[in-house]
């Protein structure tokens, strides 16, 4: 797994804003209202397509030289850089869902003294598995 990838991304401007896609992932197809917002966007889905393979366990392609990717009417070529460091870190310090049953009496209970349940949740997890909030940091999957 690498921390840094540059790939190829065709720009293509039309009346209706930019559509992005990248030839080397096929399903990666930011699109933008400026050209500003093109680049920010572009690099966003990069580093989301990218993190999405690597969970999956999918083998990233080495990306086309620049020169081998033709650009059609109307579009332009740019590389776009996706460090991964920071992003990897922002996509496991995001909140998931998870659905738990309990028997109505204890959430009965629960509800009565305000239990808060994602906290509760959390720390035991954390005291369950010998984890200290500092350990996403460290955490490699």
């Amino acid at each position: 797994m690498k921390d840094n990838y540059f790939f190829p991304a065709v720009f293509h401007v039309g009346e209706d804003g930019i559509s992005i896609h990248f030839p080397d992932l096929p399903g990666c197809l930011p699109c933008a209202d400026t050209m500003e917002m093109a680049f920010r966007h572009a690099k966003e889905a990069l580093q989301l397509h990218l993190y999405g393979m690597e969970e999956d366990g999918e083998t990233i392609p080495e990306p086309s030289p620049v020169a081998e990717v033709k650009p059609g009417p109307g579009e332009t070529i740019a590389m776009i850089e996706a460090w991964m460091p920071p992003f990897r870190e922002k996509m496991l310090n995001k909140s998931t869902n998870k659905t738990v049953t309990i028997p109505r009496w204890l959430d009965i209970l629960a509800r009565k003294e305000k239990v808060n349940y994602s906290h509760l949740l959390q720390e035991s997890l954390k005291n369950y598995l010998g984890v200290k909030d500092s350990a996403a940091q460290h955490f490699r999957p």
